[in-house]
């Protein structure tokens, strides 16, 4: 392949060029969930420019040229430059690539080549040939997660982690805001590929984070390992619940025989693949229900938050649709292999489930913990710093996630011993702490030195809610 690029890069050297004729036709979807023709925006010779590009980022960085030389959009004709190219005026032009024209030790680092390029890669760039993606990503809870955490994140509103710590931990999965100065990124804000990032143009969100550089591999997308990169761990194990059920375990005796590599619109439950993964359920299309990048869409709880409620009740990011609906879009794609009886009676496990946390364990520790405080015998001012929060915190964030997503997606281990059953421990020892505490008046020991929370408790202006 890497040779045929060659070649290909010699034609348009030689100024025999290789012209789209018409534009290069991909794939959408209709009502139906049919494909249909589509056009990509790009109808040209590759400019020198985009020469230039290849050529300097095959010498200096192979791994780049090898993973795009392989990539639909190479044979599309989209190259380095489509995606990177700005205005000099954008706020993320990087000055400091401007450097590259003034080199002597290759061909192509000559000012005849200079252009401004963009250090980062939006959606909003990504946007000028996927416009319908990127819309319904921006609206998603992916796009606006850096939001969502410091709306509700006690270790960010409080302080109680470091900057680095949150650099490296929160901000990997939920975004950094990136900043440049003198024409560099920030090593306090870059690398960063998280799914919620504010991007020096305003957009949030990295389309890389899911379709990685510079292959953009709609195969690597699809399957749930890429979601296992955020999803994972003790508070939201999607991954290891989805491994656990019979759709993982499917997914792993006949996952090489699936063909990854579908259309967008046209992958189907039974012909494409056995059993569904993360994108099947959440992204893909099926039967009446069409494909979309917004993860919010096809929910009908709010799994995440301390209280169980509808998507739309979410106060941190309510969703603008009715979960009713919602609940039956993910009921279609579950009736791709399963039948009404199945699905139906599924959902009632999951409701039940919802009303049995709610009720018996959440509610309950919330009335302990509210008096508390009103009996100052906690200090509600900083979160983590007394055994009762921490306590608490790990009630809904750990166990009682994972009892109810381990319902959600089938799988018993997580409900019951890695949720329920962890929960009734964790319940029990803060009502046996807290009533103490009431019973002599005596006010919960205040950690005087917790270690490393020195993390700025400003919320930063970029995530505050925008005006739609």
């Amino acid at each position: 392949m890497i040779k045929k690029m060659g070649i290909f890069i010699a034609l348009v050297c030689s100024g025999v060029g290789l012209t789209i004729a018409g534009a290069v036709l991909a794939t959408a979807q209709t009502a139906q969930n049919e494909p249909k023709s589509k056009e990509f925006r790009i109808e040209r010779s590759m400019p020198k420019e985009a020469v230039a590009c290849i050529e300097c980022h095959k010498r200096e960085n192979p791994g780049i040229f090898t993973d795009w030389a392989h990539s639909r959009h190479a044979s599309a004709n989209i190259t380095c430059y489509d995606c990177h190219k700005a205005e000099e005026f954008d706020p993320d032009v990087s000055t400091e690539h401007f450097k590259q024209y003034e080199r002597s030790d290759q061909p192509f680092g000559t000012k005849e080549y200079k252009v401004p390029i963009s250090a980062v890669v939006s959606p909003k760039d990504c946007s000028r040939c996927h416009p319908d993606e990127a819309k319904q990503y921006s609206q998603s809870k992916h796009a606006n997660t850096l939001e969502i955490i410091w709306k509700i994140d006690p270790w960010l509103n409080d302080g109680m982690n470091s900057d680095n710590e949150r650099t490296t931990g929160c901000y990997h999965c939920h975004g950094t805001i990136i900043k440049l100065e003198e024409g560099k990124l920030t090593p306090e804000t870059w690398p960063s590929v998280g799914v919620g990032r504010i991007n020096p143009d305003g957009s949030r969100g990295s389309c890389s984070s899911c379709h990685t550089r510079h292959l953009f591999s709609v195969m690597e997308a699809r399957k749930p390992e890429a979601c296992g990169q955020c999803h994972l761990g003790p508070d939201h194990p999607q991954i290891e619940i989805y491994m656990e059920s019979k759709h993982g375990d499917i997914y792993t005796a006949h996952g090489d025989d699936y063909n990854w590599t579908a259309a967008p619109g046209t992958w189907t439950a039974g012909v494409d693949y056995r059993a569904p993964v993360c994108a099947s359920c959440h992204m893909s299309g099926s039967g009446p229900a069409l494909t979309t990048h917004d993860v919010t869409e096809r929910l009908s709880w709010e799994l995440q938050a301390p209280l169980t409620v509808r998507p739309q009740d979410f106060k941190p990011f309510p969703a603008k649709t009715d979960w009713k609906t919602e609940r039956d879009k993910m009921k279609a794609i579950c009736m791709q292999c399963h039948s009404k009886t199945w699905v139906d009676n599924h959902y009632a496990q999951i409701d039940k489930t919802v009303q049995e946390y709610n009720d018996v364990y959440f509610r309950p520790a919330k009335k302990m913990l509210d008096e508390l405080y009103a009996k100052g015998l906690c200090d509600n001012s900083r979160f983590f710093d007394e055994a009762p929060e921490l306590e608490y915190y790990y009630l809904w964030h750990h166990e009682g996630r994972r009892a109810r997503m381990g319902t959600a997606m089938m799988a018993p281990d997580y409900s019951w011993w890695h949720g329920f059953f962890e929960c009734k421990g964790r319940y029990n020892g803060f009502m046996e702490l807290s009533r103490d505490l009431i019973k002599n008046n005596k006010k919960a020991i205040k950690a005087p030195d917790y270690p490393n929370a020195t993390g700025d408790k400003n919320k930063p202006p970029q995530v505050l809610p925008r005006s739609q």
